[in-house]
């Protein structure tokens, strides 16, 4: 669970009122491979122990308050154990096996602090709150490293923010160790080490095995867990401390197999031996997969050959056929020449990753049908990227690696930004290909920032939707941060404020509909209320004001939607409406609409702003609400609901303004093509920036590297008629993380250097903006014409199909269609076929391709002011239905004579 802060004034408060009898005590820690982090609390004293009011806390990337906490349940005996272990489920079984609880905030790296307290008072440290780095001394270091208190230490550290050296009472064993969990006392000495024994140089040229052999043609070595010695060519130095601690090699030319399927490249997991790009080296070490990713670890040698070789990167290219085809590549030096697009960049500041493809990426569902379609987009899209990695295992880097120049807020890398040659090592790590460039790789700003879209020329009303993530004020004077959302400190709000206030400014709209600001009523100090004080601040020219639903809150949920508008361009009509009512009790938010008088047109409109059930929080969904793997994640149904809800809610003018003009903003938290979006176009409201587009492109949000909109404006007809320009803002979705408003993750100079206050990261939503013209021009009805037949169109059908059967479409035009549309066609010839209104050719009447094998018909089409197209002919063929014919030819003939006079007397009345 996560609690409130503990601040560093807190913790020295703390730990001078801490009892000096504590009985509690951090006695292991594990800092192992991967997922492998885990914490014994051990009862010093001889009764047993209650855990209640104990706290385990986590002070991650020198953060100087708690960023996870676990509250700690149970008792421990007296000497016993208590075994804290991740619970992330990646951690080996042989840990989780000693695990006494899993918990979330035992989630830490080398350089990370945690606190055990009671009732807030510090009775143990490790590490040294705010510092910055791993702590190493006296031969004893916190990374990558099994820790064990000296059994001499019965009293904890509380002073957490004071140097911390972890050879005083802390012994050293080796990483992954995981024998003293469990028990702590005289067996938690480190075995004595023995003598080395004498090390016989390696022998260049030697026997050795194939860097292709050990790769082998499949996803694991066929040589794992065996000692083998190798030579190549270092490709990629990567040995630094903050670096992934290793080099990669390729193949001597000589070694090169013809087996496309075997990679030339492998990953050496070793820095004691310093090796430089060029090397010829021979390593000795054990073949391992990590995270499946084929390395040599163990290494107990490396004897440089050779110096200043040189290696040709091999040339690769996207997409692939399949993701899998890349692991005959793993490890190599390779190369992308072509233009790869920004798809996710996330991860930038705070891993240095960035996604590339082929093309900009959608999510399944923006652009297809949920199912077999939408699953097919993203089975596509997966062979289209890769991951381009920075080569380092630190988080949060200061300079960050990408763009070259150096990211900030002024020179940013945006999503759609591209490259036209990616050149480096690939490796395979967290379930992706990835590449670590050994060539700083260009990016071009092909996606530049804009300015808001400018007022369409013919427009007079401008409405917006906005999510503002998460606004808000504390206590609305000053105080009362962190809050359960949003800022953690009122300086953190001052530079969330400025960005949110930028942006609504530069939108210059009338109404704009807000989700995720603070549900805490309408008063002075509530957040809608400190945000339109900011706005009216900055903007001396308009007169900005809120609607006021007179609650206190609105719903139950700590967020809510909410309605602010110029009351220099509009005004308030009617009653400013909320429900509650199922579906809106719970899940989605409860629906708000009010009606708005334009002071220039007197145009009337009702404004409502909707905030459905996000995707997620999947594991307590059942029934329809599961995730059915169709690409529209859990809670659909109740979205669904919602959707169609609040259609009928909004028809029944909620406001008690009887007025069709109806247009609805928010956050559907569903994609373009999934259900709720089809049911409120089911209902008569259509998604205005589609509708305009002509296609589902547009996008407000970016997740995992896909595109699309969560965000919609979907409007009544008779609204949609008015709209002449719609369009996503796109300052938030395209933006790296790393320029918002936040200061955790980020050094003193970042927090100066990638913040702005101007529009861009305000949020993590776009904005979406819709122009309106409040009277719809006439249009000029043309001059009557014709409707124009195809000629000569041919058709077929099978005998005996039942009456009703459709044969097939006419083809036709009708120019004037809008005004004169088509309503009759005209059929001489023959009375066994008929064409309907729409132009489809229907049986009336029996068919025998015994008696009959083509029809002709004449037809012309009429339309509605009585205008006749051109007479053409129409030819229908009768196909023989062979399963109704009779083996006998005799039987065949005479009934054929029998039925002679029946067929004349049908040619004779038709």
């Amino acid at each position: 669970m996560f609690n409130t802060k503990i601040t560093p004034l807190a913790l020295v408060i703390a730990s001078l009122s801490a009892p000096a009898s504590a009985n509690l005590i951090i006695s292991e820690y594990v800092e192992g491979g991967g997922y492998n982090k885990a914490i014994e609390i051990y009862n010093t004293s001889s009764a047993a122990i209650s855990l209640d009011g104990y706290t385990l806390n986590l002070f991650s990337n020198k953060n100087v308050s708690a960023t996870s906490s676990e509250d700690l349940t149970g008792s421990i005996a007296a000497n016993s154990t208590y075994v804290i272990v991740t619970s992330d489920s990646r951690a080996v079984d042989e840990l989780k096996n000693k695990a006494d609880l899993f918990s979330s905030a035992v989630n830490f790296n080398g350089d990370d602090a945690l606190t055990l307290t009671l009732d807030n008072n510090v009775v143990d440290s490790f590490g040294q709150i705010g510092a910055d780095g791993v702590w190493s001394n006296g031969g004893v270091t916190t990374k990558d490293k099994t820790l064990r208190r000296k059994s001499d230490i019965t009293s904890g550290r509380t002073d957490a923010t004071s140097a911390f050296d972890p050879s005083e009472q802390w012994l050293q064993f080796d990483k992954d160790d995981f024998s003293g969990l469990g028990f702590h006392g005289e067996n938690n000495q480190p075995e004595p080490e023995p003598e080395p024994e004498p090390v016989t140089p390696l022998e260049c040229g030697a026997a050795k095995t194939l860097i292709n052999a050990i790769q082998g043609e499949g996803g694991d070595s066929p040589v794992l867990n065996t000692e083998v010695e190798l030579e190549g060519v270092v490709t990629a130095d990567f040995q630094g401390a903050e670096q992934l601690s290793g080099f990669f090699i390729t193949s001597l030319d000589a070694d090169v197999d013809t087996n496309p399927l075997t990679s030339e490249g492998v990953f050496v997991y070793f820095a004691d031996t310093d090796v430089n790009v060029g090397d010829h080296v021979r390593v000795k070490g054990s073949v391992a997969e990590y995270f499946n990713a084929t390395q040599i670890g163990d290494v107990s040698q490396v004897e440089v050959c050779a110096t200043g070789l040189t290696t040709t990167a091999t040339k690769i290219s996207l997409p692939v056929t399949d993701v899998a085809d890349l692991e005959a590549y793993e490890g190599m030096l390779v190369t992308l020449e072509q233009p790869l697009v920004v798809t996710n960049n996330y991860g930038l500041g705070r891993y240095g990753e960035v996604d590339l493809a082929t093309e900009r990426l959608y999510q399944g569902t923006q652009i297809a049908l949920p199912g077999d379609a939408a699953n097919a987009v993203e089975a596509e899209n997966s062979k289209k990227q890769i991951l381009l990695d920075d080569g380092s295992t630190k988080q949060n880097l200061d300079p960050i690696a990408y763009p070259g120049t150096g990211l900030d807020a002024y020179n940013t890398l945006r999503l759609g930004d591209t490259v036209n040659t990616v050149t480096g090592v690939l490796g395979y790590s967290f379930d992706r290909y990835r590449i670590h460039p050994t060539v700083q790789p260009t990016f071009v700003a092909t996606n530049p920032r804009t300015e808001a879209p400018e007022l369409h020329a013919d427009a007079d009303l401008r409405i917006a939707s906005f999510n503002v993530l998460n606004y808000f004020n504390g206590d609305g004077q000053g105080a009362g941060f962190p809050t359960s959302r949003g800022a953690d400190s009122e300086a953190e709000f001052i530079r969330q404020q400025a960005k949110i206030v930028s942006a609504i400014v530069a939108l210059e709209a009338d109404v704009i509909g807000l989700m995720e600001i603070e549900n805490d009523g309408f008063d002075e100090f509530s957040a809608i209320a400190s945000l339109v004080t900011a706005l009216n601040d900055e903007d001396s020219v308009n007169d900005y004001a809120f609607v006021d639903f007179n609650v206190n809150q609105i719903g139950t949920d700590q967020i809510t939607t909410a309605l602010i508008y110029r009351a220099n361009k509009v005004v308030e009509v009617g009653n400013a409406a909320i429900t509650t009512q199922a579906p809106f009790d719970y899940s989605n938010r409860a629906p708000i609409a009010q009606s708005f008088k334009s002071l220039t047109t007197d145009e009337v409109f009702t404004v409502a702003v909707a905030h459905l059930k996000s995707k997620g929080s999947c594991g307590s969904a059942d029934g329809n609400n599961a995730d059915l793997g169709d690409g529209q994640a859990c809670w659909n149904e109740i979205r669904v609901a919602g959707a169609n809800a609040y259609a009928d809610w909004l028809n029944t003018a909620p406001t008690g303004v009887d007025d069709e003009d109806i247009i609805l903003v928010g956050d559907m938290n569903a994609y373009a093509m999934e259900d709720p979006i089809r049911a409120f176009a089911d209902k008569g409201f259509k998604n205005v920036v589609a509708e305009l587009d002509g296609n589902t492109l547009g996008y407000s949000y970016s997740f995992s590297g896909r595109l699309g909109s969560l965000d919609h404006a979907v409007a009544s007809p008779s609204l949609l008629t008015k709209v002449v320009a719609a369009t996503d803002w796109h300052i938030n979705a395209d933006e790296p993380i790393s320029l918002d408003y936040n200061v955790e993750f980020k050094s003193a100079a970042q927090q100066v250097s990638l913040y702005a206050s101007d529009a861009y990261r305000a949020s993590d939503h776009d904005p979406v903006i819709v122009d309106i013209k409040s009277a719809v021009a006439e249009q000029p009805i043309p001059e009557p014409q014709a409707p124009v037949l195809t000629p000569e169109q041919s058709f077929s059908v099978l005998e005996n199909s039942a009456i009703g059967t459709v044969i097939g479409q006419l083809e036709f035009t009708d120019a004037d269609a809008q005004y004169t549309p088509v309503v009759e066609f005209i059929v001489q010839g023959h009375n066994a076929i008929t064409i309907n209104q729409q132009g489809q050719l229907i049986v009336a009447g029996d068919l025998d391709f015994e008696f009959e094998r083509k029809i002709t018909l004449m037809v012309q089409a009429k339309d509605s002011a009585g205008n006749l197209s051109n007479a053409q002919l129409v030819y229908i063929n009768i196909n023989n239905d062979k399963s109704d014919d009779d083996d006998d030819s005799g039987s065949l003939f005479w009934l054929t004579l029998l039925a002679l006079p029946l067929t004349l007397l049908r040619r004779k009345k038709a």
